[in-house]
């Protein structure tokens, strides 16, 4: 951030902008069991309208996590997640190949943790309707919920 080296100017508005012992500790905003979503960036609304929707169609309550960094990997929460839940959803607005996403899902490859991650394919969108996009990648809310359902009711 180059306006913190104008002298006399603190940045006090998050706790990461002081201290950079917070970079890549994600913020648990819900907790909840079973599937634990990952909402980064401008889709962390979309986030949480996916964990409304889960509480109310199947009944329990996710974890809502917001990153706040797409840099690197809150390996602590991560592990921590293993013990009650079953799926993690990543949610990027951007191209899924090489992404945030992929970055956790080579996380857990080791493991039985399933991992669903949802963001943009690698090509050039011109004149588009975001909504119809999102419906092209798979990432409606319904289509989410269509595909945890398929991992959890097995």
């Amino acid at each position: 951030m180059y306006i913190s080296c104008i002298s006399s100017f603190q940045v006090t508005h998050r706790a990461a902008d002081a201290s950079y012992s917070t970079i890549d500790k994600y913020k648990v905003e819900l907790s909840g069991e079973k599937v634990a979503i990952l909402a980064l960036g401008d889709f962390y609304q979309r986030g949480k309208a996916l964990a409304d929707t889960i509480k109310s169609e199947m009944g329990f309550t996710p974890t809502l996590i917001n990153p706040r960094f797409a840099s690197g990997v809150d390996k602590e929460l991560l592990e921590k997640l293993k013990s009650n839940h079953q799926v993690i959803v990543t949610l990027e607005d951007g191209i899924v190949e090489g992404g945030f996403g992929q970055k956790i899902a080579s996380f857990y490859g080791s493991s039985d943790m399933k991992v669903l991650n949802y963001g943009l394919d690698k090509k050039f969108y011109d004149r588009y309707n975001p909504e119809d996009l999102i419906k092209s990648v798979g990432m409606s809310t319904e289509q989410i919920i269509e595909d945890i359902k398929n991992i959890i009711m097995k």
